[in-house]
């Protein structure tokens, strides 16, 4: 057997499905991960893992290049003849899925982590893609040998209204998987004898992930005197058209509302030195970020939205705002601040939720499962769909 996984940064496949691809591998699987080409894909090769760059541009609209990619993807499918393509991302699907049927490929897998920027912006080019992708999903994802991974019942409830794709042939599965053991073995580092609460936004640098919220919230703070620590990490991702311009972010730096990590490989030790995770985004599929901070025990503020409210309950592993709510955030944030028990109480609860529904061996075994389905008999792998029904 032979999969494909196809994903569109290395980083992506480095971070989220390298922990899939080595399963795959111990079960026999002979795995290929492609994508555009970038400093991950050599790390990748550093596992024993087999990589190969793409031409491949992310906010590429040229028909003719995009054209090229698919043949591009066609003679790579027809040359290595795969058993299954797996696609991570609303483009990748469609390609990946596409591609494999014009080369003959028997099995396509598609695991979309959220409706991405085509469904959740309000600008203008965004809506005037949306037919376009709705059409081609459509297209792509149809077929017995097709299976659709969807990380929340939300985004399962979206896809099956829109009849983009047979209801029969999706399949949930809650997240890309943590190592919860390696998180929940950090040795946390004692609070600031200044008392200053440590807050950290860890996320892609996008509007969408709540940046401005969590700005307002902080200029809230400060003018009401809370002693807080606020750390950002991450990078803005120029491929993506609701990045947050990095001259925006060294404002905030300059304004002394924050500190700005830039990317952080060492996530483990990165929440060893915090508090308060923190997460205002606008939609999710399932956050990897909260599900880490989660298995550290530290408790959670998120938005109640598609995605987020998966990892969260309000009141039980962690706080819940309104979309979009500043002032939300900074209440959630301060009412933290001033219970501690209740940020103990619901960093604890966290944890024993991340350990029981979002390990990374219960992804990656039902993952398994549905290339079983594929490859064998109908499985009851995967959550099914009626129990969202």
């Amino acid at each position: 057997m032979k999969a494909v996984l196809f994903a569109n940064t290395d980083w992506y496949l480095y971070n989220f499905r390298r922990a899939l691809a080595l399963a795959l591998r111990r079960q026999g699987y002979e795995v290929l991960l492609i994508s555009p080409a970038g400093p991950y894909g050599d790390k990748l090769r550093a596992l024993g893992l087999r990589w190969e760059p793409l031409p491949m541009a992310r906010r590429s609209l040229n028909p003719l290049r995009e054209a090229a990619l698919l043949w591009h993807l066609v003679r790579l499918l027809r040359r290595e003849r795969p058993a299954l393509v797996h696609g991570f991302t609303i483009k990748c699907a469609v390609y990946g899925s596409l591609a494999a049927r014009l080369a003959g490929v028997p099995a396509r897998v598609n695991a979309v982590a959220g409706m991405g920027y085509v469904f959740t912006s309000a600008q203008l080019k965004a809506r005037l893609l949306r037919p376009v992708v709705r059409g081609l999903l459509r297209l792509a994802l149809g077929g017995d040998g097709a299976r659709l991974i969807l990380q929340n019942a939300d985004d399962v409830a979206l896809f099956r209204q829109a009849r983009l794709v047979d209801e029969a042939n999706i399949r949930l599965i809650r997240g890309s998987g943590v190592n919860c053991a390696q998180f929940a073995t950090i040795t946390r580092t004692p609070a600031p004898g200044d008392g200053r609460l440590r807050v950290l936004l860890a996320s892609r640098l996008l509007w969408d992930k709540g940046l401005a919220e969590f700005v307002a919230a902080l200029r809230q703070l400060r003018a009401e005197g809370c002693a807080i620590h606020a750390l950002l990490a991450g990078t803005p991702d120029p491929g993506n058209p609701a990045a947050v311009p990095e001259a925006t972010i060294r404002g905030w730096v300059e304004e002394d509302l924050l500190t700005w990590l830039g990317h952080v490989d060492d996530m483990a030790g990165l929440l060893a030195t915090v508090d308060v995770v923190v997460l205002p985004s606008h939609r999710e599929g399932l956050p990897r970020t909260l599900v880490e901070a989660a298995a550290c025990g530290l408790p959670l503020i998120t938005t109640d939205v598609p995605g987020c409210r998966e990892v969260v309950s309000d009141g039980v592993d962690g706080l819940l705002v309104p979309k979009g709510d500043g002032a939300a955030l900074a209440q959630a944030i301060r009412r933290l601040q001033r219970d501690p028990e209740l940020a103990q109480r619901l960093g604890a609860a966290a944890r024993l939720k991340a350990q029981a529904q979002f390990d990374e061996r219960i992804v990656i075994q039902r993952t398994l499962e549905v290339y079983a389905e594929l490859r064998d008999a109908p499985a009851t792998c995967a959550e099914p769909l009626h129990r969202h029904r």
